[in-house]
């Protein structure tokens, strides 16, 4: 019987022994290698709206208080005082400018104006002086004016009246023969003609000067150094930009306006020229200045369509009042072609004088009694440099005295 028992209490134990060796063995399938890093399920959560800067994290919950027991703030005893800022201030404006006097101007100005006197003055008088005046030295004088474009009419009746005077003389000493060619040129020149720029205000309202010619004699440039002559003698002045083809041609005439004070009317690029010189117009009545500038865009002689545009501007600009002058720029190197450009702008507009350009370099002194024969009106204006106080209204006396010297 004990062997029975013991028998059964050794089954029993291997039984359990096997058991145990059993769910040991399942245990160890089920672990992950020890390689492999265990894989953590996160619990699932309500999605919240991600926070700045911890989009991943879920919201924390927060303590919460009642409105009893927030503190309220002290009572502020006295409000500060707040500090505003000025603007700071527009950039400064331009300073005005006092242009030089015109009185006298194309007297100082005589030394660059004299550069053209060797193919003129200085040639006739030493033809002049001669101790013979037989046919070839007259016909030498008449060349060397037909060379300073005096043209061949004026020529003719130069050396007539020099041919006669030269006669009744006799004696001809240096001195007598500059006085006598003064006196003749002089005459030539026109020294009776009226050659003031009329600028004056009038009962219709400010005088209204045109400036006309074709591109590249200088007419913008013109236009803002006429305006400096006008206010050294002293006109109020409104500038009109009605250059509206060119490139920034309305910027250049308003810098030439801000230099002395004056006001410059302009539109967009590429705008209607005639309604811009009507404004200008406008305005010039509004503010009552002296004189209004009208700048006109710059326009080949031989462009039929161009011209008769001009000639819509000046009517246009009519309807306020008179147009009291229009002024023909010209380049004085251009001799002999600025006559036939003349010409055709004296059949579009009625031009009431001249402003001849660049006569201080390779121009020849004798285009000023050429135009002025060509379209019967005088000049009234001579360039005589690239300043700004280089424009001089024009003096018989002081041109002719600049082209024979001393």
């Amino acid at each position: 019987m004990e062997y029975v028992i013991l028998a059964v209490v050794i089954a029993v134990v291997a039984v359990g022994a096997i058991a145990g060796l059993v769910v040991s063995g399942r245990r160890r399938q089920q672990l992950p290698p020890k390689s492999q890093a265990p894989v953590i399920t996160a619990p699932k959560t309500t999605p919240q709206e991600p926070q700045v800067g911890e989009e991943a994290a879920p919201p924390t919950e927060e303590p919460r208080r009642t409105i009893e027991e927030v503190p309220l703030p002290e009572a502020v005893e006295a409000v500060e005082e707040v500090v505003v800022e000025a603007p700071a201030e527009a950039e400064a404006a331009p300073a005005v400018e006092v242009p030089e006097p015109t009185a006298g101007r194309l007297v100082r100005l005589r030394s660059r104006l004299s550069r053209s006197q060797n193919s003129l003055g200085k040639g006739l008088l030493s033809l002049l002086s001669r101790e013979h005046l037989d046919e070839d030295t007259w016909e030498e004088i008449e060349e060397t004016l037909l060379t300073a474009d005096v043209g061949v009419a004026p020529t003719q009746e130069l050396v007539e009246r020099l041919r006669t005077r030269v006669k009744v003389l006799g004696t001809r000493s240096p001195e007598e023969l500059r006085g006598l060619l003064r006196e003749e040129l002089v005459e030539l020149v026109g020294k009776d003609a009226d050659r003031t720029v009329r600028s004056t205000k009038h009962e219709e309202g400010p005088a209204v000067v045109l400036v006309v010619g074709v591109n590249g004699v200088g007419k913008t440039t013109t236009t803002g150094k006429l305006a400096r002559v006008l206010v050294a003698d002293g006109r109020t002045v409104v500038l009109g930009a009605a250059d509206t083809f060119r490139a920034a041609a309305a910027d250049q005439l308003q810098t030439w306006g801000e230099r002395v004070g004056a006001r410059t009317v302009r539109g967009p690029e590429g705008g209607d020229p005639a309604s811009i010189a009507f404004d200008a117009v406008k305005e010039g009545i509004a503010e009552g200045v002296d004189t209004v500038l009208i700048d006109t865009a710059g326009r080949l002689h031989t462009k039929t369509g161009l011209m008769d545009e001009l000639g819509k501007v000046k009517r246009v600009v009519e309807k306020h009042g008179p147009v009291d002058e229009v002024l023909l720029v010209l380049d004085a190197t251009t001799g002999q072609n600025g006559l036939i450009q003349a010409r055709v702008f004296a059949e579009v507009v009625d031009i009431t004088g001249i402003v001849l350009t660049k006569l201080d370099g390779t121009a020849k002194g004798g285009i000023v009694v050429a135009v002025q024969r060509e379209l019967g009106v005088p000049v009234k204006l001579i360039g005589l440099g690239e300043g700004a106080d280089d424009l001089a209204p024009f003096e018989p006396g002081a041109f002719v005295d600049a082209l024979i010297g001393d």
